[in-house]
């Protein structure tokens, strides 16, 4: 049922069917991806000496501990808190709205539209996964928000609300890069393929949800292109937000927030 979602891809006139494992496969392929990239971030990063006089190491464990230290002890210039920096420096990201407040509201409706698509998806998946199994025991007197047709319907209108809020800072992303003209000038291919690849998730995101629900964003197009259209929403989805970040310059994702743990925030 639900999990069918996915089947129906028209190749050459004829249905091929992908299902809800088939994705799962690709899913899986993209979180081995990622964690081999940050196999080798983690060794690159473990490269640098940990003390003074001490050799530099390449084991994947060595930043890790340096990180657990450097928390743990005072920082040389900045003394805030682990949850202080956590909250204002990394998820309120303040030191970004100091120095622009168009800039700070464009990266956090990125990031916090982002985030939270991610996390309302994860818990589609683990519903999905719960349902699978509770059909597989015979268990079928699920609540309704451990069945994917309703939790689906539940979460739509904060998949909405998200989106909206995802597509707010990508748009100002992209004015930014058009129209004002030092960032025009500093923008290299590197930036242009981040923003295209996340503008590309954000719109396939909305005209497949669209042609479903025979929203505006469905273009009146064909109900049956959904499920291709879905899918390949999916694809680039977990191939460029999970798979290509330790590749990218958007392992900063990563990067900059354990260095601000690390200093105890601050500039």
């Amino acid at each position: 049922m639900v999990l069918e979602y996915y089947s129906g891809l028209l190749i050459n006139g004829e249905i091929f069917r992908i299902n809800f494992i088939t994705v799962m496969i690709l899913a899986n392929l993209a979180i081995g991806i990622f964690l081999v990239g940050m196999y080798i971030n983690l060794k690159k990063w473990g490269m640098g000496s940990t003390g003074y006089g001490k050799e530099p190491s390449g084991s994947i464990f060595a930043f890790p501990r340096m990180l657990a230290q450097q928390m743990s002890e005072h920082a040389h210039v900045h003394n805030q808190s682990v949850l202080e920096t956590f909250v204002l420096d990394i998820l309120f990201q303040r030191r970004i709205l100091r120095r622009s407040p168009l800039r700070w509201f464009m990266h956090f409706t990125i990031f916090f539209g982002w985030m939270a698509l991610f996390v309302l998806s994860l818990a589609m998946f683990a519903v999905e996964m719960v349902y699978i199994s509770a059909e597989a025991m015979g268990i079928h007197d699920l609540p309704d928000f451990l069945v994917p047709t309703l939790l689906r319907d539940m979460l739509a209108v904060p998949n909405d609300i998200f989106s909206y809020i995802l597509l707010t800072g990508i748009i100002i992303a992209i004015y930014r890069r058009l129209f004002i003209a030092k960032m025009r000038e500093a923008t290299i291919a590197y930036d242009s393929i981040l923003l295209i690849g996340l503008t590309a998730i954000t719109v396939t995101g909305f005209i497949a949800d669209g042609i479903r629900t025979e929203r505006l964003w469905g273009f009146g197009l064909d109900p049956s292109l959904a499920p291709p259209t879905a899918l390949f929403h999916v694809v680039i989805s977990l191939l460029f937000c999970i798979a290509y970040i330790p590749f990218s310059k958007y392992i900063h994702m990563i990067a900059i927030p354990l260095a601000l743990l690390a200093n105890k925030g601050g500039e």
